[in-house]
């Protein structure tokens, strides 16, 4: 396929880009490494981690949020630094590897992880801020490799597909745990009801603590074919000029932002609603097991369902982004978000909106209650909402960025991703801690979306 890129019409020169398998391959790369989020960072190690690894699930959320907060303000400040040493040097698969390698011995480490075994609690949170690291890293560079893949005309479409087939990875991969490896305690039965594989025992929660191999398998076997069959940016120039070049360009990038008042706000706004999502995915499920006790089952059914809803969400964005423009899906994807977090405030274990209703019964049925139901509903729409807004955002950064300096100016999106990345989930962790309240801790996310929309209104497409 060739066409004219916007950089080389004005060269008068014809873009070529690679074939279909090329682009399935790099699709690909959000498939393998969604798993840590669905398994890890969201529905099923996470939850885990609070309720049966710390003292109690308060405990359990605050010494998470500081895990996580180290981890963003380390990919806060190497981000740029990273993305313009790349851009300098030509190549991004180089740097996907390496911190793939992070990724996939850092969520190994997290089988330790047994439960009451208070003594091994700072190796799996160090473990997972790794993980964490690695990840955010490798999907760095590979959003750097999109320019290259498609048209411009189309990289709104690539971004929502890439998305929606990452929540489907997840939900696979949180099925694969939930229906064959993880189950209840007092049954013995996984999801399906069946006795979990390879003899993985109930009691000490060997199935979910499989999570982290398993996400570290999945990740080798589906980055594979990118590595394989997409085309790499031509080396440049040697590591060591990189450096010096990539750091002057960063230097150079920064003092103009103040001149570029769309991107800047842009960066600004993308820095505290990310802020926001990342949060209210990484407690969303630890709060749900302490509001009503859930337990990895029940929070991992509701994480297929919020799974299904962002998959279907990022694929519909991913189409008006084209359509309509970045700016306006990002604008109604955090409307959406900031009128479900604040409905879930409103949701207790034995009321909904101010209104009493039965509270969860022990041995009733899966999601039974009015409350557990409603949550339901709100995570869903949470769901729909947090697929699009995140492949809009990074289709905006590439129509605002300069072409010759993509993956720095990914490196600064990563960078207003993640430098105040560490406040969300220091401020639910030090809210949680000082009133002893998962619901007192949820509430700063509202904050967020609403600071991260208004400045977006400043952005021009």
């Amino acid at each position: 396929m060739t066409t004219i890129a916007p950089d080389a019409r004005m060269a008068g020169v014809a873009r070529t880009y690679p074939p279909r398998a090329a682009v399935v391959s790099w699709i690909f790369f959000d498939w393998a490494a969604q798993p840590y989020f669905t398994l890890i960072t969201t529905f099923v190690f996470a939850p885990y981690f609070a309720t049966a690894i710390a003292p109690n699930p308060a405990a359990g959320q605050s010494l998470w949020g500081f895990a996580m907060a180290a981890a963003g303000l380390a990919i806060a400040l190497l981000s740029p630094v990273l993305g313009a040493i790349a851009d300098a040097s030509g190549r991004r698969k180089p740097w996907i590897a390496g911190f793939g390698t992070v990724l996939v011995l850092a969520s190994c480490t997290l089988w330790i992880g047994k439960p009451g075994d208070h003594a091994v609690i700072p190796l799996v949170l160090t473990a997972v801020a790794l993980a964490s690291v690695g990840a955010e890293f490798a999907t760095l560079f590979n959003n750097a490799m999109m320019p290259t893949l498609v048209p411009p005309e189309r990289i709104g479409r690539l971004s929502g597909t890439g998305w929606a087939t990452g929540y489907i990875g997840g939900i696979v991969s949180l099925i694969i745990v939930l229906g064959l490896l993880a189950a209840n305690p007092e049954t013995g039965r996984t999801l399906l009801g069946v006795t979990p594989l390879f003899g993985l025992d109930p009691l000490t929660r060997q199935g979910d603590r499989a999570a982290g191999p398993l996400t570290a398998l999945w990740f080798i076997i589906f980055v594979t074919p990118m590595f394989l069959f997409t085309p790499d940016y031509p080396a440049k120039r040697p590591l060591g000029e990189a450096l010096r070049e990539g750091l002057s360009e960063l230097k150079q990038s920064i003092k103009s932002l103040p001149r570029q008042k769309s991107l800047a706000a842009f960066l600004l706004a993308n820095m505290i609603y990310t802020d926001g999502l990342v949060s209210l995915f990484a407690f969303g499920g630890i709060y749900a097991a302490g509001t009503f006790g859930w337990h990895t089952i029940q929070i991992g059914t509701f994480g297929i369902m919020l799974a299904i809803a962002g998959a279907l969400g990022a694929w519909f964005g991913g189409k008006l982004d084209d359509r309509l423009g970045p700016k306006r899906v990002i604008a109604a994807s955090l409307l959406v978000l900031l009128l479900s977090v604040a409905a879930i405030l409103l949701v207790d274990k034995d009321s909904v909106l101010f209104v009493k209703t039965a509270p969860p019964q022990a041995g009733a049925a899966l999601f039974s209650s009015t409350a557990e139901r409603a949550y339901l509903v709100l995570g869903c729409l949470i769901g729909a909402a947090g697929g699009p807004l995140q492949a809009a955002s990074r289709t905006l950064l590439i129509h605002l960025a300069p072409k010759d300096r993509i993956a720095q100016y990914f490196g600064l999106f990563a960078l207003t991703g993640k430098v105040t990345s560490f406040i969300g989930p220091l401020l639910i962790g030090l809210v949680t801690a000082l009133t002893a309240s998962q619901k007192a801790g949820m509430a700063v996310l509202v904050v967020f979306f609403v600071a991260g929309l208004g400045l977006l209104m400043r952005v021009r497409d």
